[in-house]
């Protein structure tokens, strides 16, 4: 071993031993290795910032930002809504909940599908008084599943892609992996679809700050338009139409306000509801019955053509000048340039038009205004401001566009229209431009310490094999293995990826284990392509703990999941993978080229 290869080593082996002991973020062990392996020569600096321009990076930025568009469509929730009411139990929700996501996976990047599905799967849960823990797990590793099908379904089929590009001069196409994938994917969704009765049930989900702001439940008032159509146009209906988390706190008709209407009462065009529910399903009944908020169709004053319009919560203070006054006295949006749009107030329902309101120490109120104009307003007003949040009451939310530009850009790859990189980046940016995702939900969307955890640790990566040191390892190994058959050889690959990647990321386990992977293939006379899929399938599956993978840790705390709970399923399930992987991919990428 040369003095190269062992700084190379020594620093992967380092940078390992902080994932492991888990102190410092994943974001920042990969930029101070970055910096460390400039300082020790292995990555000249002219090739430091590389990762941060490598396509890969590129591509899940590009596909977050579709799955977000995608998600905010409502079209998976349209999808489940008819097959709803017949999710009674866990019998019927764990199937119906892990195929789903398994399916949608295959379509976006799995984050962006388990995201989608999660709220609506936490929703049912409570609706039927089933256990959360019993859904999200089985959900988190179907998505895992699902993103073997397809290039950009999950982050290891990206970056093992770009190490073959790099090795060999030509990447894997978008539906090379879907042989494999597709194979255990149907496995892993049957296996999941009874395995859930092994996760403990009755477990306490963590809340998180984005949970309890979001349970208050607003008054808003909205309007219906005149050309307004329903097949059930009842105020039961409308309940209904939201599950029984909207309640219709008054109608106005002819000036005259009608206070707890009666559930039979007919909705009629021109008539104002006033609503109480939470943000969110506030703004889904909006949308989806075609109302239109009565605040929000008043210009705000921007200061700019290029300024986005937001929404604040802010509780009114002691000693604003809200306290006593109602929205029409004050005359918000004449003076302060900004539309109210609803009101919580604890302990105490209204039924008063929002303009009447007379605010007392305490309420919520929610603003509407430009982002340059509600500070201001908000401190003129005496008002504190809530934690931040993503809000978009009485937003227009696109339906149709986002699912065509997610099925065009994946034709556009399939067909090889355009580059992977190009057709995501188009995709991203018609999403923006027709308006299914603002500028700021597109940087949202963005997993920041991920992207960088990735940009980062492509050099040092490439400093394994630029100093040799991949093939060093690939010799030991081939060494070892050289009597073995291939097929032995091609599992030992997977399970090294597989038992790396839930303690030190699964994008440098690929970025570290891939070209050691098709070293070992060269040096045994068998086909790298084979072991470039094995470690793929292993850095995905990453069934054994919750840091490994993001999907793993984003239904921790909703499913109150202990870490000792993911082997409790995951075990099994990886042992299943090892097994049927190998013999999957020695058949579908035959081992001797």
């Amino acid at each position: 071993m040369s003095h190269q290869q062992a700084l190379a080593f020594g620093l992967v082996l380092v940078t390992i031993g902080f994932f492991i002991w888990g102190r410092f973020r994943y974001d920042v062990i990969s930029l101070v290795a970055l910096l460390a392996s400039v300082l020790l020569g292995l990555t000249p600096s002219r090739k430091a910032f590389e990762g941060f321009s490598n396509d890969v990076v590129l591509i899940i930025a590009c596909a977050l930002v579709v799955s977000a568009g995608f998600a905010r469509s409502g079209v998976i929730e349209a999808m489940l809504r008819p097959i709803a009411p017949h999710l009674k139990s866990e019998r019927t929700q764990a199937p119906v909940f892990v195929a789903a996501t398994a399916v949608l996976s295959m379509a976006t990047k799995n984050v962006g599908a388990l995201a989608i599905l999660m709220p609506i799967a936490l929703q049912t849960a409570r609706r039927t008084g089933s256990s959360p823990s019993r859904l999200l797990m089985p959900m988190s590793f179907a998505s895992l599943f699902g993103g073997l099908v397809t290039l950009v379904g999950t982050s290891p089929n990206i970056i093992v892609s770009q190490v073959r590009t790099e090795l060999f001069g030509k990447p894997f196409g978008m539906y090379d992996f879907a042989p494999v994938g597709l194979s255990l994917t149907a496995l892993g969704v049957v296996f999941l679809a009874f395995a859930y009765r092994v996760l403990p049930t009755a477990r306490a989900a963590t809340e998180t700050m984005d949970a309890v702001l979001a349970a208050n439940a607003y008054v808003t008032e909205v309007e219906v338009p005149e050309d307004w159509i329903a097949d059930k146009p009842r105020v039961a209906d409308l309940q209904a139409l939201a599950e029984g988390d909207v309640a219709v706190m008054a109608i106005i008709r002819g000036g005259k306000r009608r206070p707890s209407p009666h559930a039979n009462l007919h909705v009629r065009p021109g008539d104002r509801l006033l609503l109480e529910g939470s943000q969110n399903v506030l703004e889904d009944l909006i949308a989806r019955a075609k109302l239109k908020l009565t605040r929000s169709d008043r210009p705000v004053a921007t200061q700019e053509p290029t300024e986005e319009i937001r929404l604040v919560e802010a509780v009114v203070a002691d000693g604003s000048s809200l306290v006593g006054e109602s929205a029409q006295r004050l005359n918000l949006h004449g003076e302060h340039g900004v539309n109210l749009l609803a009101v919580s107030r604890s302990g105490y329902r209204l039924s008063q038009t929002l303009r009447s309101v007379r605010f007392r120490t305490g309420d919520i109120v929610l603003l509407q205004g430009g982002e340059r104009t509600l500070p201001g307003a908000v401190r003129a007003l005496g008002l504190l401001p809530l934690a931040e949040r993503e809000m978009r009451l009485g937003g227009i939310r696109r339906v149709l566009a986002p699912v065509a530009i997610l099925a065009t850009v994946m034709l556009a790859i399939a067909f090889h229209v355009a580059p992977v990189a190009v057709a995501f980046f188009g995709g991203a940016v018609a999403m923006v431009a027709i308006g299914g995702l603002r500028m700021r939900e597109a940087y949202a969307a963005l997993d920041g310490p991920v992207l960088v955890l990735i940009a980062a640790l492509i050099p040092v990566g490439e400093a394994i094999h630029s100093t040799g040191g991949a093939d060093l390892v690939a010799g030991w190994l081939s060494h070892v293995l050289t009597a073995a058959p291939a097929l032995v050889a091609l599992g030992i690959t997977m399970l090294l990826a597989m038992v790396s990647a839930p303690f030190m990321h699964n994008a440098p386990t690929v970025l570290v284990m891939g070209p050691i992977a098709a070293s070992l293939a060269h040096q045994l006379g068998l086909n790298p392509d084979a072991f470039l899929m094995a470690v793929a399938v292993g850095a995905a599956s990453d069934f054994l703990t919750p840091i490994g993978h993001q999907c793993n840790t984003m239904v921790m705390g909703p499913g109150g999941y202990k870490f000792s709970d993911y082997p409790r399923l995951g075990a099994p399930l990886s042992v299943l993978v090892l097994l049927v992987g190998t013999l999957l991919i020695s058949r579908i990428w035959p081992l001797n080229p």
